[in-house]
Protein backbone atom coordinates (compact mmCIF):
# COMPACT_ATOMS: atom_id res chain seq x y z
CA UNK A 1 0.00 0.00 0.00
CA UNK A 2 2.79 2.42 0.88
CA UNK A 3 4.31 1.84 -2.55
CA UNK A 4 1.08 2.82 -4.28
CA UNK A 5 0.80 6.05 -2.29
CA UNK A 6 4.45 6.89 -2.93
CA UNK A 7 3.99 6.11 -6.63
CA UNK A 8 0.95 8.39 -6.82
CA UNK A 9 2.93 11.23 -5.24
CA UNK A 10 5.73 10.71 -7.75
CA UNK A 11 3.18 10.81 -10.54
CA UNK A 12 1.96 14.17 -9.25
CA UNK A 13 5.53 15.37 -9.29
CA UNK A 14 5.97 14.23 -12.90
CA UNK A 15 2.95 16.22 -14.04
CA UNK A 16 4.37 19.40 -12.56
CA UNK A 17 3.49 19.47 -8.87
CA UNK A 18 6.11 20.62 -6.42
CA UNK A 19 6.19 18.29 -3.41
CA UNK A 20 6.74 19.89 0.00
CA UNK A 21 6.54 18.08 3.36
CA UNK A 22 4.21 19.68 5.93
CA UNK A 23 3.68 19.18 9.64
CA UNK A 24 0.25 18.40 11.12
CA UNK A 25 1.25 17.70 14.73
CA UNK A 26 -2.23 17.59 16.23
CA UNK A 27 -3.69 15.20 13.64
CA UNK A 28 -2.63 12.29 15.85
CA UNK A 29 -5.43 13.34 18.22
CA UNK A 30 -8.02 13.67 15.45
CA UNK A 31 -9.61 10.24 15.85
CA UNK A 32 -10.17 10.80 19.57
CA UNK A 33 -11.52 14.31 19.03
CA UNK A 34 -13.85 13.31 16.21
CA UNK A 35 -15.48 10.48 18.15
CA UNK A 36 -16.27 12.85 20.96
CA UNK A 37 -17.46 15.82 18.89
CA UNK A 38 -19.41 13.93 16.21
CA UNK A 39 -21.45 11.73 18.60
CA UNK A 40 -22.12 14.76 20.82
CA UNK A 41 -23.49 16.66 17.82
CA UNK A 42 -25.48 13.61 16.73
CA UNK A 43 -26.96 13.26 20.22
CA UNK A 44 -27.97 16.92 20.28
CA UNK A 45 -29.33 17.07 16.72
CA UNK A 46 -31.25 13.79 16.86
CA UNK A 47 -32.96 14.61 20.15
CA UNK A 48 -35.73 16.29 18.13
CA UNK A 49 -36.68 13.01 16.44
CA UNK A 50 -39.07 11.83 19.14
CA UNK A 51 -42.15 11.13 17.01
CA UNK A 52 -43.89 14.41 17.84
CA UNK A 53 -42.88 16.82 15.07
CA UNK A 54 -40.05 15.29 13.02
CA UNK A 55 -39.46 12.06 11.14
CA UNK A 56 -40.79 8.60 11.92
CA UNK A 57 -43.51 7.93 14.52
CA UNK A 58 -44.03 4.43 15.85
CA UNK A 59 -47.63 3.23 15.32
CA UNK A 60 -49.82 1.40 17.82
CA UNK A 61 -48.64 3.16 20.96
CA UNK A 62 -50.94 4.27 23.78
CA UNK A 63 -49.01 6.73 25.92
CA UNK A 64 -46.66 9.64 25.26
CA UNK A 65 -43.67 8.00 26.94
CA UNK A 66 -44.33 4.79 25.03
CA UNK A 67 -44.37 6.75 21.78
CA UNK A 68 -41.00 8.33 22.62
CA UNK A 69 -39.43 4.99 23.46
CA UNK A 70 -40.84 3.02 20.54
CA UNK A 71 -40.12 5.76 18.00
CA UNK A 72 -36.48 6.00 18.95
CA UNK A 73 -36.15 2.23 19.31
CA UNK A 74 -37.56 1.53 15.84
CA UNK A 75 -36.43 4.70 14.05
CA UNK A 76 -32.68 4.50 14.69
CA UNK A 77 -30.24 1.78 13.68
CA UNK A 78 -27.52 0.30 15.91
CA UNK A 79 -24.77 2.72 14.82
CA UNK A 80 -26.96 5.78 15.35
CA UNK A 81 -27.98 4.54 18.80
CA UNK A 82 -24.34 3.92 19.65
CA UNK A 83 -23.39 7.47 18.69
CA UNK A 84 -26.33 8.97 20.58
CA UNK A 85 -25.24 7.11 23.73
CA UNK A 86 -21.61 8.20 23.36
CA UNK A 87 -22.64 11.78 22.67
CA UNK A 88 -25.09 11.96 25.56
CA UNK A 89 -22.36 10.73 27.89
CA UNK A 90 -19.85 13.31 26.59
CA UNK A 91 -22.37 16.13 27.08
CA UNK A 92 -23.66 15.01 30.49
CA UNK A 93 -23.06 16.96 33.68
CA UNK A 94 -19.57 16.44 35.00
CA UNK A 95 -18.18 15.24 31.67
CA UNK A 96 -18.80 18.21 29.36
CA UNK A 97 -15.63 20.06 30.42
CA UNK A 98 -13.54 16.90 30.62
CA UNK A 99 -14.47 15.58 27.17
CA UNK A 100 -16.49 17.79 24.82
CA UNK A 101 -14.96 21.16 25.71
CA UNK A 102 -11.43 19.76 25.63
CA UNK A 103 -12.11 18.05 22.30
CA UNK A 104 -13.30 21.34 20.80
CA UNK A 105 -10.07 23.00 21.90
CA UNK A 106 -7.99 20.31 20.19
CA UNK A 107 -10.22 20.62 17.12
CA UNK A 108 -9.15 24.26 16.91
CA UNK A 109 -5.51 23.16 16.99
CA UNK A 110 -6.12 20.65 14.17
CA UNK A 111 -7.66 23.41 12.04
CA UNK A 112 -4.75 25.71 12.88
CA UNK A 113 -2.25 23.08 11.71
CA UNK A 114 -3.92 22.96 8.31
CA UNK A 115 -4.04 26.74 8.10
CA UNK A 116 -0.27 26.82 8.62
CA UNK A 117 0.27 24.00 6.12
CA UNK A 118 -1.70 25.85 3.44
CA UNK A 119 0.72 28.75 3.71
CA UNK A 120 3.28 26.41 2.09
CA UNK A 121 1.16 24.21 -0.18
CA UNK A 122 -2.07 24.36 -2.18
CA UNK A 123 -3.19 20.79 -1.49
CA UNK A 124 -2.31 18.25 1.21
CA UNK A 125 -1.95 14.68 -0.06
CA UNK A 126 -2.32 11.64 2.19
CA UNK A 127 -3.81 8.12 2.18
CA UNK A 128 -7.56 7.75 2.43
CA UNK A 129 -7.29 4.86 4.88
CA UNK A 130 -4.48 3.10 6.77
CA UNK A 131 -5.50 -0.17 5.10
CA UNK A 132 -6.96 -1.28 1.81
CA UNK A 133 -10.72 -1.56 1.57
CA UNK A 134 -12.27 -4.27 3.71
CA UNK A 135 -15.12 -6.44 2.51
CA UNK A 136 -18.73 -5.36 2.92
CA UNK A 137 -19.91 -6.19 6.44
CA UNK A 138 -16.51 -7.52 7.47
CA UNK A 139 -16.06 -5.23 10.48
CA UNK A 140 -19.65 -4.68 11.59
CA UNK A 141 -19.00 -6.67 14.76
CA UNK A 142 -15.95 -4.55 15.58
CA UNK A 143 -17.02 -0.86 15.57
CA UNK A 144 -13.72 0.34 17.06
CA UNK A 145 -11.78 -1.16 14.16
CA UNK A 146 -14.12 0.60 11.70
CA UNK A 147 -13.71 3.91 13.53
CA UNK A 148 -9.91 3.65 13.36
CA UNK A 149 -10.17 3.34 9.56
CA UNK A 150 -11.34 6.97 9.52
CA UNK A 151 -8.06 8.30 10.94
CA UNK A 152 -7.01 10.10 7.73
CA UNK A 153 -10.40 11.33 6.50
CA UNK A 154 -11.83 12.88 9.65
CA UNK A 155 -9.18 15.61 9.82
CA UNK A 156 -10.99 17.34 6.94
CA UNK A 157 -14.24 17.31 8.90
CA UNK A 158 -12.60 18.70 12.01
CA UNK A 159 -10.68 21.40 10.14
CA UNK A 160 -13.65 22.41 7.97
CA UNK A 161 -11.84 21.86 4.69
CA UNK A 162 -12.81 20.06 1.45
CA UNK A 163 -11.39 16.67 0.57
CA UNK A 164 -11.66 14.18 -2.26
CA UNK A 165 -10.68 10.51 -2.29
CA UNK A 166 -9.33 8.94 -5.47
CA UNK A 167 -8.16 5.42 -6.38
CA UNK A 168 -4.44 4.85 -6.80
CA UNK A 169 -4.31 1.13 -7.49
CA UNK A 170 -5.29 -2.21 -5.98
CA UNK A 171 -3.71 -4.61 -3.56
CA UNK A 172 -2.85 -8.25 -4.32
CA UNK A 173 -6.45 -9.25 -3.60
CA UNK A 174 -7.83 -6.71 -6.07
CA UNK A 175 -9.14 -4.40 -3.34
CA UNK A 176 -8.80 -0.66 -4.02
CA UNK A 177 -6.27 1.63 -2.39
CA UNK A 178 -7.24 5.29 -1.95
CA UNK A 179 -5.37 8.58 -1.89
CA UNK A 180 -6.99 11.85 -0.86
CA UNK A 181 -6.41 15.50 -1.64
CA UNK A 182 -7.30 18.08 1.01
CA UNK A 183 -7.68 21.71 0.00
CA UNK A 184 -8.14 25.14 1.52
CA UNK A 185 -11.64 26.16 2.66
CA UNK A 186 -13.79 27.09 -0.36
CA UNK A 187 -10.95 26.20 -2.75
CA UNK A 188 -12.58 23.11 -4.21
CA UNK A 189 -11.74 24.22 -7.76
CA UNK A 190 -8.00 23.84 -7.31
CA UNK A 191 -8.48 20.46 -5.65
CA UNK A 192 -10.72 19.28 -8.51
CA UNK A 193 -8.27 20.56 -11.12
CA UNK A 194 -5.49 18.54 -9.50
CA UNK A 195 -7.77 15.49 -9.36
CA UNK A 196 -8.53 15.82 -13.06
CA UNK A 197 -4.85 16.18 -13.96
CA UNK A 198 -4.05 13.13 -11.82
CA UNK A 199 -6.77 11.11 -13.56
CA UNK A 200 -5.62 12.17 -17.03
CA UNK A 201 -2.06 11.13 -16.18
CA UNK A 202 -3.27 7.62 -15.40
CA UNK A 203 -3.30 7.91 -11.63
CA UNK A 204 -6.50 5.90 -11.17
CA UNK A 205 -4.88 2.77 -12.51
CA UNK A 206 -1.52 3.21 -10.83
CA UNK A 207 0.06 -0.07 -9.73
Amino acid sequence: MKGHITGAVRLLERIGCKIEPVQLPHSKYAIDVYYIVAPAEASSNLARFDGVRYGFRSPNVHTLSEMYRQTRECGFGPEVKRRIMLGTYALSAGYYDAYYLKAQKVRTLVARDFKEAFKKVDVVVCPTSPTTAFKLGEKTEDPLSMYLSDVFTITANLAGIPGISLPCGKDKHGLPIGIQFLGRPFDELKMLQLSYAYEQAGGFGFG
